[in-house]
């Protein structure tokens, strides 16, 4: 039996490694790693070493006849690009997020899901997280009573001295909003089974004035079509001292009761994913978490056989419209 086989098509962000190691893990070889010439390849010789696999040298061979997924970790402006390439060669192809950086590459992305011809994913990772689904389960089985509101706060630790400059052109990486809310604009969907209705917000500049189209916090706000409110919170301030990279949460309030997910653990305890569950029913308790039925990774490889899948390509697409409509709608803050 051959052995399918698939490949990397840009290489410019850790994320990829996980795709990487969880294709070898369910039986499929990698064909190599391709990264664009004048693009750094630091991060693709360190992935080559790790995972014993080759550097390509020109992108056919990353689209070779054997070869029927394509991973992409390109420069957030050029993932359209290679999705395109891929759709013209027959290839999957799963990217990491942002997908799009614009209104122009949403359309070309809409393109692509629309045909049809090939299947689209995202390293939209929370979908798949065990306290995620374990809050999503609480929310479908009406522990909280009917939903009332979502708060979602994602600090990233920034070490600026290790980004790309790409990174801080808002036109190559998409901003903040598109980079770290885009996880949560599609939680919104899947946890409440709504569509965004309405969605307002601003980002903020304090810091790098040498890099004026880089903006270091967002706060939205959004209203879903059943009447749930959102608020969602990022930045890149978290300390450099801080016990974690990020101290994520998700509070979700409802008729009958509030949760809080502390998707870092606390740094006074288990530095675990924590659900906490309070109730007219009972006091605040922590709740034991569930684990997803499926990967992100096998939820795709299912999509590809013409199975159920947790995250479909059309919600790739409409948490890639979501995020570019909110950027688009933000009020730019400066420092006076």
């Amino acid at each position: 039996m051959v052995q399918p086989a698939f490949s990397i098509i840009g290489c410019q962000h850790g994320h990829i490694a996980s795709f990487i190691e969880k294709m070898l893990g369910m039986g499929y070889r990698c064909a190599g790693i391709f990264e664009e010439d004048g693009e750094d390849r630091g991060l693709a010789i360190a992935l080559s070493d790790r995972f014993g696999v080759p550097l390509l040298d020109a992108i056919d061979d990353a689209l070779a006849e054997d070869v029927s997924v394509a991973g992409c970790a390109a420069v957030n402006s050029r993932k359209i690009d290679v999705a395109e390439l891929c759709e013209a060669r027959s290839k999957h192809i799963m990217l990491d997020k942002p997908a799009v950086t614009s209104r122009t590459g949403l359309e070309r992305l809409r393109g692509i899901v629309g045909r049809g011809r090939i299947e689209v994913g995202m390293l939209l990772t929370q979908r798949f997280h065990p306290g995620v689904h374990t809050l999503k389960s609480l929310i479908d089985e009406g522990a909280l009573g009917r939903l009332v509101s979502l708060d979602m706060r994602k600090p990233h630790r920034l070490n600026a001295g290790d980004r790309p400059d790409w990174f801080f052109d808002h036109a190559r990486s998409g901003g903040i909003i598109q980079d770290l809310l885009v996880h949560d604009l599609d939680l919104l969907r899947w946890l409440t089974g709504s569509e965004i209705a309405d969605i307002q917000g601003y980002m903020a500049k304090r810091i790098l004035p040498e890099h004026p189209g880089f903006y270091d916090a967002a706060a939205l706000n959004a209203r879903l079509a059943d009447g749930t409110l959102a608020q969602l919170y990022a930045d890149w301030h978290t300390p450099v001292r801080n016990w974690t990279w990020g101290d994520g949460r998700i509070f979700a309030v409802g008729t009958a009761g509030s949760a809080e997910l502390r998707l870092q653990g606390d740094p006074w305890g288990a530095r675990e994913p924590m659900l906490l569950l309070s109730s007219d029913a009972e006091a605040i308790h922590p709740v034991p978490l569930r684990q997803p039925p499926v990967s992100l990774y096998a939820d795709f490889m299912n999509r590809l056989r013409g199975g159920d899948s947790v995250l479909s390509g059309e919600d790739v697409l409409l948490a890639s419209a979501a995020a570019v409509d909110a950027d688009e709608r933000a009020a730019r803050i400066e420092r006076a």
